[in-house]
């Protein structure tokens, strides 16, 4: 990769981190935290990230963000932040590797199948992570705040994961297309 190319994906890379900040900052505080909101264009910023720049784009944003969320004071305790980390991860790895794939004749059909497997692994390893590994082995914290915080990265995981990535399966195409024209 030659110095243009390092800096395009260096500036590019920075701007998705700073772009994931300001959505989980600005329309959390504006939706009161609403998760399907915030945890939705989250989910839509890794597929972008992964889908434009690469591999090593997504995860670089995908692991930062919710150490940055956690500086600043929107993410969760801070033995939660590896297990969101490999979520967000692995929902970038499998993005990478399926929306890629020749899947069928468009490459819809390889979105939508990187949006569902992404989807239901980063469910997996969020709600099985903090769940059963987070929360018993390093937060001494009452059953009735345990059960909350297991039920923010339970099925709603899915369900904005889901979603950003439905949403990514309709502007990819787009944005990929304006980049291979350098519009």
């Amino acid at each position: 990769m030659d110095t243009l190319n390092k800096t395009q994906w260096l500036t590019r890379t920075g701007a998705l981190i700073a772009a994931l900040v300001v959505w989980q900052m600005m329309v959390g505080s504006m939706t009161g935290g609403n998760q399907l909101i915030v945890g939705s264009g989250v989910n839509l910023i890794l597929a972008i990230a992964v889908m434009t720049d690469g591999l090593w784009s997504g995860a670089a944003v995908g692991m930062l963000s919710p150490v940055f969320a956690r500086f600043l004071g929107i993410g969760p305790f801070w033995v939660i932040v590896p297990v969101i980390a490999i979520g967000n991860l692995a929902f970038v790895i499998l993005w990478h590797v399926i929306g890629n794939m020749k899947v069928g004749s468009k490459p819809l059909y390889s979105y939508a199948l990187a949006a569902a497997c992404a989807a239901f692994v980063k469910y997996l390893i969020l709600f099985l992570g903090v769940s059963y590994v987070a929360i018993p082995l390093f937060l001494d914290i009452p059953e009735a705040q345990a059960n909350t915080i297991s039920a923010i990265f339970g099925s709603m995981q899915l369900v904005t994961a889901a979603i950003g990535g439905a949403i990514a399966c309709v502007v990819l195409p787009f944005l990929r297309n304006a980049m291979d024209n350098k519009v």
